[in-house]
């Protein structure tokens, strides 16, 4: 598509902030006003606008695509929303550890416990630990909680969480990641730390550190996402 737009600013509304392309305010992709919660998103939502050429290319607009996600299939169920990331909190990656002989164990315990412990303390919740690869079901009432704790967060929260859980297959992780306080780099070693172990063990190809590069990129972004809905 051709682009059919001079410039692109931001505006404040009633309900939050919006994206103007030559003055006229956007939609989202499901023709809802396309409103975010805080300036720094809006701004960041106009930065993927004003970048583009000539022709609009749609892979260059992940925080649109967040945005209209967030407020298009999110908002309007947010216990849905919540309910499909359940299975996160039953599989959770830092729960599940190699077994006590091996020397990944000792690696995994240093990296994620300090991570699980902080979380434990700071949600009022207890994980179960698994050795080896048979499931373990965690406590029922610990997993309420978190869900309970999923509804309590804004659609563009829950829409952030979704993409930063699914990339470190850790719950844990993607909600530790909205503490305003979160070390993000340091998540995400964390999410990482048994490929990392495989590629110190053999070796990484061009494939995989291609993957492995965008799979950062997208969670930074999403890390950034939800930290511009709260600034």
């Amino acid at each position: 598509m051709k682009r059919f737009y001079k410039a692109a600013s931001t505006a404040e509304t009633g309900d939050g902030w919006q994206v103007l392309l030559d003055g006229r305010p956007i939609k989202t992709q499901g023709g809802r006003a396309q409103c975010v919660p805080s300036k720094p998103l809006a701004a960041a939502l106009c930065a993927e606008w004003s970048a583009q050429g000539d022709e609009l290319d749609p892979a260059t607009f992940p925080l649109r695509d967040m945005a209209d996600y967030a407020i298009d299939v999110i908002a309007p169920d947010i216990p849905a929303a919540a309910a499909r990331m359940l299975p996160y909190g039953e599989t959770d990656t830092l729960c599940y550890r190699a077994d006590p002989e091996e020397a990944l164990f000792a690696k995994q315990d240093e990296v994620w416990e300090p991570v699980l412990t902080a979380f434990e303390a700071r949600e009022g919740v207890s994980l179960v630990r698994v050795s080896g690869i048979m499931h373990t079901a965690q406590n029922a009432q610990t997993l309420n909680v978190l869900h309970t704790r999923l509804t309590k967060l804004s659609p563009f929260e829950l829409a952030a969480l979704e993409t930063l859980t699914a990339l470190s297959a850790s719950r844990v992780i993607g909600l530790s990641a909205l503490d305003s306080g979160a070390d993000i780099d340091a998540l995400w070693q964390a999410a990482n730390l048994e490929e990392d172990w495989q590629i110190e063990l053999w070796g990484e190809d061009a494939e995989a550190s291609e993957r492995r590069a965008k799979r950062t990129e997208d969670f930074g972004r999403a890390a950034g996402f939800a930290r511009w809905v709260c600034a």
